[in-house]
């Protein structure tokens, strides 16, 4: 053996035994904690090995082995998992508090103004600050009432056909919190409505990837997905479209001056800005995190359950007979079902619930992050744990749903089950302080969306097309919409005189 080799290898040698006392001298030293059951993780790369490319897929099969609560590690982070009712309710809402932090993903800083949305922000003054202004401002019964005549006249829009149904809730909710839809189709629009979808979709699917720098916090400098350089050049798309609303919404209040009257959400966010009593100030950046969170969360759980629920009915045409039924019986023929006709179709409401027990839009809630330890079930949650509720697991769940995996609103009639966050056996806006605070909105539009379609037209399959044919695939991001569009042909099933609008 060359001389100079054989020393490299002593030294080698001894500083792996150092390093292995070092480590046992550590684990000696620590406090022994009860941490929940989960497979070994291997060095550096922890567990995550086990997650495939649809993660709520993989973690659902790893809580099948592992149990209701589950330990796992991403790289250098521990991660809890609740996969049951109980489970759900004890980090929810009994440890709610102690796990209302966020971790500080990538893509809360490159995408979402390093985090100064609502979605990534973390807990504390300026997080209270924008939360109470979403629930008293931006979402308050009367606010939300007031815009009804824009989802009127878009539901009417989409009634003519004169638009896609992916469009819709675009549509909607670019009237509402942008004040007009930047993306017609004219010669002074500054961005195509494929345009400004496809930037919304990047950004869904960028906010829920598993980048391996959020895991591996040294190896984020190598970007080796490619996930950062595209969140860099995303973030430059929006923030230039989104101050261009900025400077339009500005120069319309100074041009108006007394006259000013907020009209909608961004205007009403540049109000709340002037208010001198603000504990944390909101500057520019702050209005367009916000003004982005609107805009994607808004989109992106209507159109995503409407093609969910529109899919399941081409399986189950039974489903289309009973809801068509209940619209006639209730509605009648010779007008448009509204948005107060909605309590009074009782079955209309049990497939927007069963649609989103079933297709849940975020099948894992947003990660929370413990902000203290925290001892549940016998079980020690330590500080700086990442938090997921697997709300696609119990959603699913045998012991709580017959048939779990079978499209049945017949189960919620008569049922008190709500999705308000009350029932943790239906999550799908979450709960506790973390509850997506668009849920009373989402819900109405959700419904009334799919009151009109199903009572406006007739759903058939492209000729040719059998509901077997129906691919049943997801694609994995924040949300999971279908990995292949829907393709349909309608036919109107009301008196002709009702679509000359």
């Amino acid at each position: 053996m060359d001389p100079l080799t054989g020393t490299h290898a002593l030294a080698l040698l001894g500083i792996a035994l150092l390093l292995l006392l070092l480590a046992r001298f550590r684990r000696r030293g620590r406090k022994q904690h009860n941490l929940p059951p989960g497979p070994k993780p291997w060095p550096i790369i922890g567990n995550l090995n086990l997650i495939g490319p649809l993660p709520h897929r993989s973690i659902h099969e790893l809580a099948q082995r592992y149990g209701p609560i589950m330990h796992l590690r991403f790289g250098s982070y521990p991660v809890a998992v609740a996969s049951s009712v109980e489970m759900a309710r004890a980090f929810l809402k009994t440890h709610d508090i102690a796990f209302a932090g966020r971790p500080k993903f990538t893509s809360g800083k490159h995408t979402n103004y390093n985090f100064k949305n609502i979605t990534w922000s973390q807990y504390g003054l300026y997080w209270r600050q924008i939360r109470k202004m979403c629930l008293t401002e931006l979402f308050s019964a009367k606010r939300i009432s007031s815009h009804e005549y824009i989802r009127k006249e878009e539901m009417q829009a989409l009634i003519l056909v004169k638009d896609r149904l992916a469009s819709l809730s675009l549509n909607v909710i670019s009237r509402m919190v942008l004040g007009r839809k930047y993306t017609d189709e004219k010669e002074d629009a500054i961005i195509s409505r494929d345009e400004f979808k496809r930037i919304l979709d990047e950004l869904l699917f960028l906010s829920g990837v598993y980048n391996i720098g959020d895991h591996i916090p040294w190896l984020n400098f190598l970007d080796s997905q490619g996930y950062i350089r595209r969140m860099k050049k995303l973030w430059v798309k929006l923030d230039n479209f989104l101050q261009h609303v900025l400077n339009e919404h500005i120069e319309r209040r100074q041009r108006l001056e007394e006259k000013f009257v907020a009209t909608d959400l961004v205007d009403v966010l540049l109000e709340f800005a002037d208010q001198p009593d603000l504990d944390v100030k909101l500057e520019r950046d702050n209005i367009k995190a916000l003004t982005q969170d609107l805009l994607a969360g808004g989109m992106e759980s209507s159109s995503v359950i409407a093609e969910w629920t529109l899919t399941e009915i081409f399986r189950k045409p039974e489903i289309f007979k009973r809801a068509t039924e209940e619209l006639d019986r209730v509605i009648g023929k010779e007008r448009w079902v509204e948005e107060k006709d909605i309590p009074n179709l009782p079955y209309i409401r049990a497939i927007a619930k069963e649609v989103m027990r079933l297709h849940p839009v975020v099948p894992m809630l947003i990660p929370r992050e413990a902000m203290e330890d925290v001892r549940i079930d016998g079980y020690d949650i330590l500080k700086g744990t990442r938090i997921l509720v697997n709300i696609g697991t119990i959603q699913k769940d045998p012991k709580i749903w017959e048939n779990p995996n079978d499209f049945c609103p017949e189960r919620f009639i008569g049922s008190s089950i709500d999705v308000k966050g009350h029932d943790f056996e239906l999550l799908p806006f979450g709960a506790g302080r973390r509850i997506c605070p668009g849920y009373p909105l989402g819900i109405l539009v959700v419904e009334s969306s799919l009151a009109t379609l199903l009572q406006g037209f007739n759903w058939k399959l492209p000729p040719g097309m059998k509901a077997r044919d129906l691919d049943m695939e997801e694609i994995f991001g924040l949300s999971t919409p279908k990995k292949i569009p829907l393709t349909a042909v309608i036919e109107p099933r009301l008196p002709a005189h009702l679509y000359n609008i």
